[in-house]
């Protein structure tokens, strides 16, 4: 059987403050969306093939300490698409981990950018190469929990 993610869908608690979010740190375009009372999403994504599916359907943070969702992890092509992301992130004042780019071990050139989403859930932008010139975070305070 050959499966792949089809689309990832996130309950939110403000569709609005979520999409845009979105759209600014990823450069999603809106594929579809309904402001149905009672039934609001956008489905979000590139050249109209939805990535993530945003649910106005919840209250307050993301809750880490229950089962679910530990991290949603986007991968780039290169280390410049994570810096370009990581600037967006900064100029928005989204809560940032690490403080920036961090390999995803010592020795290891993979990395990213760990950061959360206005609801609390945790976020990864990473490349294949090119982090590794950065210290990995300690072992007292892995990638964000993340691995």
């Amino acid at each position: 059987m050959d499966v792949r993610t089809g689309h990832v869908g996130l309950n939110v608690s403000d569709l609005d403050r979520s999409r845009d979010f979105y759209r600014r740190v990823f450069g999603f375009e809106v594929v579809r969306e309904s402001d149905e009372e009672g039934r609001r999403y956008a489905f979000l994504g590139r050249d109209g093939e939805p990535v993530l599916t945003l649910w106005q359907q919840s209250e307050g943070t993301f809750p880490t300490r229950l089962p679910g969702l530990h991290h949603l992890s986007f991968q780039v092509p290169g280390i410049e698409d994570v810096r370009r992301a990581e600037a967006v992130i900064r100029e928005i004042g989204a809560t940032l981990h690490h403080d920036g780019i961090v390999p995803h071990g010592e020795g290891r050139a993979s990395g990213g950018v760990f950061f959360e989403d206005p609801d609390g859930i945790r976020l990864e932008i990473f490349a294949p190469d090119g982090a590794g010139d950065r210290p990995a975070p300690t072992p007292a305070a892995p990638t964000c929990g993340f691995f």
